[in-house]
């Protein structure tokens, strides 16, 4: 039988050379608060390239200043962030990985000084800051940010844009009716609170030709909120829109308890695949090679999208190439380690 986890992934001409993603993780590392590459990104990616991890997904990285999530966030609202990410991009596809960036707006989850926006004029919880209601001026300010972040990602050489649509963040906060409570074409059903990310996704598809994913919170584990259902009917929106990937996590829009365990969020991508007839990354609690093999083999993913595992063990897909009994080619510098 062959392994499909080192199996290459072709998207619009774009080959990964295995099945394994660097999930999007912060790093609250910019010391400078501008949004710049910093030592610890070239580091930090890098690494995992070396490592033969297929497709290496950037953090979230903000297409305005009011949208990140921290003052230490990595940016990409200004041209100046170009040369930093370029740098970047060359450092990781030297050692034959491909590379993306998220692409996000922290909405009301955004823990900055002055000003935050949301949907609605709700708070995530107690402790924070209730968000200015975002005007139409400053929705269309939104969508146009995402289009001039997308031109840059361009221009910085990067293989596949991600849009940010999970974990609570803007996009996110816009899905949600347990978030959004717009009475206007924004708002109130489902067409309606799916009008931003559709925005959304037109402006970036005018500047950016290749691989596009969407992250999305498929479940919002709270009476009224999102279902993985619900999100079936998004998918199909967003396959006509010509989205290649849904990244399928959940939660975190409202406070809710979530039962977490090994694989927890998989059965979301399975149903988000199967119902929309889409390609799927899975994501969450993923750390096993056999884990990873069985949720390809069985079609409930397309790729897999490690996070914690790969800041544990950045050589990863060498762990998990020996346990499967498949030869992978490494660095020729280590050569002498390798097998």
């Amino acid at each position: 039988m062959a392994v499909k986890l080192f199996s290459p992934y072709t998207i619009k001409g774009v080959t990964f050379k295995n099945r394994i993603v660097m999930s999007p993780m912060c790093m609250y590392s910019c010391h400078n608060q501008d949004g710049h590459v910093e030592n610890w990104h070239r580091t930090h990616y890098a690494s995992r390239a070396v490592g033969q991890v297929g497709l290496i997904m950037v953090e979230a990285t903000a297409v305005t200043p009011q949208g990140r999530i921290s003052p230490q966030d990595l940016g990409i609202w200004s041209d100046d962030h170009i040369k930093g990410l370029k740098e970047l991009v060359s450092l990781v596809k030297e050692h034959g990985s491909k590379i993306g960036i998220q692409l996000a707006h922290a909405g009301r989850k955004a823990e900055l000084e002055g000003d935050i926006l949301g949907p609605s004029a709700i708070a995530f919880n107690e402790q924070s800051k209730t968000p200015k209601e975002m005007t139409k001026e400053d929705i269309a300010d939104t969508v146009e940010a995402f289009k001039k972040g997308a031109e840059r990602a361009k221009k910085a050489g990067f293989d596949v844009i991600e849009i940010h649509g999970a974990h609570g963040y803007l996009i996110n906060e816009f899905l949600s009716p347990l978030s959004n409570k717009r009475q206007d074409e924004y708002g109130g059903s489902a067409e309606n609170r799916y009008r931003f990310l559709r925005e959304i996704i037109d402006a970036v598809k005018t500047v950016w030709v290749g691989p596009l994913f969407v992250r999305v919170s498929a479940n919002d584990y709270q009476e009224g909120g999102l279902t993985p259902e619900d999100y079936i009917v998004f998918a199909h929106w967003m396959k006509e829109q010509g989205v290649d990937l849904i990244d399928v996590s959940s939660g975190a829009v409202v406070p809710a308890r979530i039962n977490v365990y090994p694989g927890y969020q998989v059965k979301f991508s399975e149903t988000v695949r199967n119902g929309a007839d889409i390609a799927t990354g899975a994501v969450g609690l993923i750390t096993s090679p056999i884990q990873a093999e069985e949720i390809l083999q069985n079609e409930r993913a397309d790729l897999v999208f490690l996070a914690r595992e790969l800041l544990r063990d950045p050589y990863w897909p060498r762990t998990a190439a020996k346990e499967l009994g498949v030869t992978i080619e490494g660095p020729k510098q280590y050569e002498r380690g390798w097998r």
